[in-house]
């Protein structure tokens, strides 16, 4: 499930893109970070099917060694443990992957040059040596290795996938480490007595697209009301020599605590603080952080900030 840290990020991305095209077609704004959302959900479908590629380069490598005229002993029986890993052979086989990376053209057959690299960081490290080194494997251990691959800093550090992820789509920038938590928390619900892949739906909640389309539309809306009043609490500074993504997150911030009752003040600190340790300078959050408690205290003072149900926790 996309979470709803990531459709913040979504909203201030398109935001950011709305603006720079005059801030005339919110419709088109709207549209597009539908897109967004949605080509995120097929990069959790992409990196899934990662580990299926692998598998069948291994297979492959396995029996080019076979039909060598003279192969080694090592060769003619290779330990074939990690190519019968169990969970693999769910993925491979799930209709529900299957059909999204049919539908929307997804896979990696382009690119035997990123799965042969993914293949040989892979088996050089420790944790795949001890896998294939335990003997008769089970479920458990199959399941293990796989979490292993996704949390190795050859997926999120490596530069080839990097690229090649930016070639399919320019949609996908920043989204892989998003990508790989839906992974993993889709590995950790496999099951014994379960025959196929539980995959994550895309949103948690019915709300949530709701949710990221109606921020958007507030926030462009209101963003120069939202950047007046953060120019009350700058300290001098001029609003323009402020950080323009310091400017997007924080009346972002502002649109949801105005415009969602039931969403709480600490919930929407939080998320946007979080994000500023990403996306923008450092020590933004902390600058970030003062703004929006002084920005608050006036909406309170002036009565627009009405919180209910769970937003008054």
């Amino acid at each position: 499930m996309l979470s709803r840290r990531l459709l913040r990020i979504k909203v201030i991305k398109t935001l950011y893109a709305h603006l720079q095209t005059g801030g005339e077609n919110i419709k088109a704004s709207r549209a597009n970070l539908r897109t967004s959302i949605d080509r995120a959900y097929d990069l959790y479908f992409q990196m899934l099917w990662l580990i299926v590629e692998v598998r069948r380069y291994a297979e492959e490598r396995i029996e080019l060694g076979r039909a060598k005229h003279l192969p080694t002993p090592e060769e003619r029986n290779p330990n074939t443990k990690f190519i019968e890993n169990e969970l693999i052979r769910r993925i491979e086989e799930s209709d529900a992957v299957f059909e999204h990376l049919k539908k929307k053209k997804l896979g990696w057959s382009n690119y035997p040059e990123l799965i042969k690299e993914l293949y040989g960081e892979m088996i050089a490290s420790d944790y795949y040596k001890k896998y294939m080194e335990g003997g008769r494997g089970d479920l458990a251990q199959d399941i293990e290795v796989v979490k292993r691959f996704y949390s190795s800093p050859a997926l999120e550090e490596g530069e080839l996938l990097e690229a090649t992820l930016e070639e399919q789509s320019v949609l996908w920038n920043d989204d892989l480490g998003f990508a790989i938590v839906m992974v993993v928390k889709t590995l950790e619900k496999v099951r014994e007595s379960q025959s196929d892949i539980p995959v994550l739906p895309e949103f948690k909640s019915d709300d949530d697209p709701a949710f990221a389309d109606r921020l958007l539309v507030e926030s462009a809306s209101e963003y120069e009301a939202n950047l007046a009043l953060i120019g009350r609490f700058t300290n001098n500074w001029d609003i323009e020599r402020v950080a323009l993504m310091d400017n997007l997150i924080m009346t972002t911030a502002i649109s949801e605590i105005v415009s969602f009752p039931e969403i709480p003040l600490k919930v929407t600190l939080d998320e946007y603080i979080e994000i500023a340790k990403y996306y923008s300078t450092p020590g933004s959050n902390q600058f970030i952080n003062g703004v929006l408690d002084k920005v608050i205290e006036t909406l309170t003072a002036d009565g627009r900030i009405q919180k209910t149900g769970k937003g008054l926790i």
